[in-house]
């Protein structure tokens, strides 16, 4: 087989591609490009796994970022074991072709206990004191010592939270480069995800977006460079585009308001409780998946939330076989938010009993997506000072909670899950490799067999699927 690699810029769409990005627009332009349709839901996990796979969410049962896992009665997002995903996967496919095919995987979701050969994914240490440490987790393990002594600690705080930065993609880029230097791979996969933060804290239409395209370019030109000197083939994708939204719509909020929310109370905050609860929205960026647990309520769980201003429609069973989301771990309803709304997490009425975690970034804890994350809360005085004050008592072995994280939902400024009205919006595909790619748009699941086709030419079925 022959060496490839996979370079996920997350965010990249034709519409951003220009004087800002002139490494991707030149590399682009000198191969063959061609748009995506996402599936539905247009975020990380589901997509990711669409890519690997070849099939729907219906078939590899990633529905979300996250979902209520009905046996626990839990709401749980970011989970990393490749076990969840229910359909094979392209290095297993790959390595039924030939045996002597190996992978890499940098970053994409679900890359613990997977059967690549070769793994780096986020993993933070959280000892009992309440630290949150950065760390990673590797396949072979002995590589997260040698990445972690010759990158340094991977950079946790610049890849989610307040003060992302560039420097969670170049610490992923350069160990991609160490990872091909000491082991070969056949197939790398790489996730860049630098443009995701200011796409959503900003918005895709504010100047400073510039900045951030330049800063993944370069990256993606030393990547590429790299990889192209040693004459492996690259193919370059996103996952969704990131379009404006200027209204935050809190489902749960309106479910309580009607009765069917439970809350459990704990020293004066409130918790969800979604296992005694008739109903309730697990959101995930533009979509939400509404479970009912009282089925005789479902109708009255649908006419309610198709009235919400901001949502655009309600899927149900039939709604959710049309996009290939029909799963049992997808909601009863799955609600979709109009273009310029996405959907937020809050299921409390009176901020003062907001949850402790909703003020810090506790990806795990949240019953739902929050980008409002990505904010230091701009009603607290000297930021900085209150910061420094934490991490002081961090130094000194004290618990201490980073509640520095606002609870208004209008500060985001754009988002993603619902599928773009817009083919400028669309996320893409772009291979040297033109005689792979001969249409102009092709289907989520047909990159799958796209990347068995650069991997090997004579698999004719992969370039049937793309053709």
């Amino acid at each position: 087989m022959r060496k490839t690699v996979i370079i996920n810029v997350v965010g990249v769409t034709p519409r951003l591609l220009g004087p800002s990005t002139p490494f991707l627009s030149q590399w682009i332009a000198r191969g063959k490009r061609a748009a995506v349709t996402p599936v539905l839901p247009a975020v990380t996990c589901s997509v990711q796994a669409t890519y690997l796979t070849g099939v729907t969410p219906a078939r590899h049962g990633i529905v979300g970022n996250g979902w209520y896992f009905r046996n626990e009665c839990e709401v749980k997002f970011w989970r990393q074991s490749n076990h969840l995903v229910r359909a094979p996967k392209i290095w297993e496919t790959a390595r039924a072709i030939d045996a002597s095919f190996t992978c890499a995987n940098l970053f994409w979701w679900y890359n613990m206990y997977s059967r690549v050969d070769y793994a780096v994914t986020p993993r933070p240490m959280y000892p009992a004191d309440g630290r949150k440490i950065p760390d990673i987790y590797t396949q072979p393990a002995d590589l997260r010592d040698k990445l972690n002594a010759q990158l340094g600690m991977f950079p946790l705080f610049d890849f989610w939270g307040p003060r992302t930065s560039i420097r969670s993609s170049q610490w992923i880029a350069q160990a991609a480069r160490k990872v091909d230097a000491d082991y070969r791979p056949t197939l790398t996969l790489i996730y860049l995800p630098h443009l995701d933060y200011n796409l959503q804290r900003l918005g895709p239409d504010d100047p400073a977006i510039e900045k951030d395209l330049r800063e993944i370019d370069s990256v993606c030109a030393e990547l590429i460079d790299y990889y192209e000197a040693r004459e492996i083939d690259v193919m370059v994708v996103s996952e969704y585009g990131i379009t404006p939204v200027t209204q935050a719509i809190a489902l749960n909020r309106v479910l309580r308001e009607y009765g069917f929310i439970a809350v459990r109370e704990e020293l004066g905050l409130e918790l969800l409780d979604a296992g005694a609860s008739t109903a309730f929205a697990v959101a995930d960026h533009q979509i939400a998946h509404v479970y009912v647990n009282a089925k005789d309520r479902l109708a009255d769980v649908r006419t309610l939330l198709e009235r919400v201003p901001g949502v655009e429609a309600i899927l149900d069973e039939e709604g959710k076989a049309a996009h290939g989301l029909n799963h049992p771990r997808a909601g009863d309803l799955v609600a979709l938010a109009e273009k310029d709304a996405w959907f937020s997490y809050y299921y409390w009425l009176d901020d003062r009993k907001a949850p402790d975690f909703a003020r810090t970034v506790d990806i795990h804890r949240k019953p739902g997506f929050d980008p409002v994350e990505l904010f230091v809360d701009p009603a607290i005085r000297l930021p900085e000072l209150k910061v420094a004050g934490r991490l002081l008592k961090k130094k000194l072995g004290f618990r201490y909670l980073m509640d520095v994280i606002p609870l208004d939902g209008t500060l985001v400024r754009g988002s993603h899950g619902r599928l773009p009205d817009n083919p400028d919006d669309a996320p893409l595909v772009a291979t040297q490799q033109t005689q792979l790619l001969s249409a102009s748009r092709i289907e989520a699941m047909d990159i799958h067999d796209l990347i068995l086709a650069h991997l090997s030419s004579e698999t004719q079925r992969a370039r049937r699927a793309v053709s």
